[in-house]
């Protein structure tokens, strides 16, 4: 199993006071809502879950009805509210066999969010230090193929409470979001007063300005959330 991270360093020598941590988890296998994610246009989001007994009870939204309803791998989730943009499902399974976020809970980790888009399980951790995010990845080896550390955020350093060190999770943005990003911030597009308009960015890119906009709020509101939801 292979392990990617990326870490949020300062010059401070202090301690810093606990770690935020976005994984990826590759290669889930029995994963219902993962493996729903790939039929469905989008991600599936506010997943959570509780046991009873031998039960396993989840929850989770989707903005897709008809993608829920032909995936086979979520069985008899059933519609529970209807939020308008999407709707929130529940389903039951028995609480067998080995999952990863059962795994991570057994090292008495509560799951800050979970996610799941493409395939790939989205999770948000919050850990006490970096020595329990490697125990969780040293406990998921042979449990998933992969376990990705998209970002670490670490907290405010004792002593220092104005500290506020973020990294940004890129994994989110797609490779023309990226594109698009970097293309405008290249050109200048940032700037004040801007050195290129978006008809001109657009060019560079081969693409209407329209769709350059588009792109563009894309890639920005995903990079808002990912900061917004760190403070």
């Amino acid at each position: 199993m292979g392990t990617e991270t990326d870490s949020a360093t300062g010059g401070s020598e202090a301690t810093p006071d606990g770690v935020r941590a976005g994984v990826a988890i590759h290669g889930t296998g029995n994963c219902p809502v993962v493996a729903a994610s790939n039929a469905h246009d989008g991600p599936i989001t506010g997943v959570n879950w509780t046991h009873a007994g031998g039960t396993h009870t989840e929850e989770f939204r989707a903005s897709d009805p008809d993608a829920v309803d032909e995936a086979d791998s979520v069985p008899a989730a059933e519609s529970v509210v209807d939020l308008g943009s999407e709707r929130v499902y529940r389903y039951d399974r028995p609480r067998d066999g080995t999952c990863a976020c059962r795994v991570i809970e057994e090292l008495d980790c509560p799951i800050a969010d979970a996610r799941a888009e493409d395939g790939v399980l989205l999770l948000t951790l919050h850990l006490p230090d970096l020595e329990r995010l490697r125990d969780i990845v040293s406990a998921l080896d042979g449990v998933v193929d992969r376990v990705e550390v998209r970002y670490l955020v670490h907290g405010a350093a004792r002593g220092d409470a104005a500290s506020d060190r973020t990294l940004v999770d890129r994994g989110r943005l797609t490779d023309r979001q990226c594109e698009v990003l970097r293309t405008a911030y290249r050109m200048g597009y940032f700037e004040r007063p801007r050195d290129a308009n978006a008809s001109a960015v657009a060019d560079a890119l081969d693409i209407a300005p329209s769709t350059f906009a588009e792109h563009l709020a894309a890639a920005q509101r995903k990079l808002l959330e990912e900061t917004l939801a760190a403070d």
